[in-house]
């Protein structure tokens, strides 16, 4: 089978290797779509020290059941699915808890470091164990059905938030997820949620997902203006979607006295966190972590168009055309968000 291989930081290599065999409880997907994630990016130069080469990247993926392993059941060959990221070993303390996401024996899909190494679908084919995959329904194309894994992660975030109708949310970061979790919490009954960033193309598009308000501001002015839109008292949560000092600095100064700052973002390893502010303030300080049991819930959701992913899918392309992709997004070209590969394709479908 052909598939993207990352032979090194920085290059991106189409190889030729033998397609994988199911084991028993495994699954065998022909990958129809599989999308580039922003933490395929930071892996792909060797900054995250979570893609270490060699290894073939990819987790957002769906596509048609190719063969099983012994002992599945759910799934039969032809079967349209996804999976989840998270390969969670099932028998741990908190696997027996349903924190799935926290599992001790926790691997990813496409994700190679010290502690594991396992391939992942920016290939003709996956393997994956049954308990991660889902079926999908008839209608939905699997290019939406790439975005499902960013959904979820988006949900779980909205829902250890536990925020109510009445309750006032500010997204920081307007980029994949952001948005994601933005459209999560107006899907969930959220009746004002304000979203910021800096890029106002971005905004525009949150506007047009269903944001309340949105703020083309950072820093010290975005905490301004929050503070005048709420008399002064601040949000009742902040979702931090970006992951920097200065954006996890203002969602502590833009949230209100007893409330949460939940948070998503994690492009830089170590921050600095302003501590008696949290305290004194009796600020709810947490942090999300992939999904946790959400995959069913995002299916439905996308399927029932509360949760739109196509205006977020720049382009579909050949599974060989991915290593000039991954050096459009790495540069951080403009105006790009979600490009998804198909190893199918011969020709480019959708340019940007």
């Amino acid at each position: 089978m052909k598939a993207l291989l990352l032979d090194a930081p920085g290059s991106l290599v189409m190889n030729e290797t033998e397609s994988p065999e199911p084991r028993a409880g495994e699954v065998l997907i022909r990958v129809a779509a599989c999308g580039i994630c922003g933490s395929d990016v930071h892996g792909y130069d060797g900054s995250s020290g979570r893609r270490i080469p060699p290894l073939v990247m990819g987790h957002e993926a769906a596509g048609i059941v190719e063969a099983v392993g012994e002992g599945v059941r759910r799934f039969a060959v032809g079967a349209r699915v996804t999976f989840d990221s998270t390969v969670y070993c099932g028998e741990c303390f908190f696997c027996a808890r349903g924190e799935i996401n926290l599992c001790d024996r926790r691997e990813v899909v496409g994700v190679s470091c010290q502690e594991f190494r396992r391939n992942g679908a920016f290939a003709e084919m996956v393997v994956v164990p049954e308990r991660i995959v889902h079926r999908l329904p008839d209608s939905m194309e699997f290019a939406e059905a790439a975005m499902l894994e960013a959904v979820a992660v988006a949900l779980h975030a909205v829902h250890l938030t536990k925020v109510i109708p009445e309750t006032t949310v500010l997204v920081i970061g307007a980029g994949m997820i952001g948005l994601l979790i933005a459209q999560s919490l107006s899907a969930l009954g959220c009746k004002r949620v304000l979203v910021s960033d800096v890029d106002e193309t971005r905004l525009a598009l949150a506007r047009s997902l269903g944001a309340t308000k949105t703020v083309c501001a950072s820093g010290a002015d975005l905490v301004k203006a929050i503070h005048e839109a709420t008399e002064g008292r601040g949000v009742d949560a902040v979702l931090e979607a970006v992951g920097r000092d200065e954006t996890i600095a203002a969602a502590i100064d833009a949230v209100k006295k007893g409330g949460t700052v939940t948070l998503v973002g994690n492009i830089t390893p170590v921050v600095t966190l302003p501590l008696q502010k949290v305290v004194s303030r009796q600020i709810r300080l947490q942090g999300s972590c992939a999904s946790n049991g959400e995959y069913p819930e995002a299916i439905a959701l996308v399927s029932e168009g509360r949760i739109r992913v196509k205006p977020l899918i720049t382009a579909v392309a050949p599974l060989e055309d991915g290593a000039e992709w991954f050096t459009r997004l790495h540069a951080r070209e403009p105006n790009l968000m979600k490009i998804v590969l198909d190893p199918r394709m011969t020709v480019r479908h959708v340019t940007a």
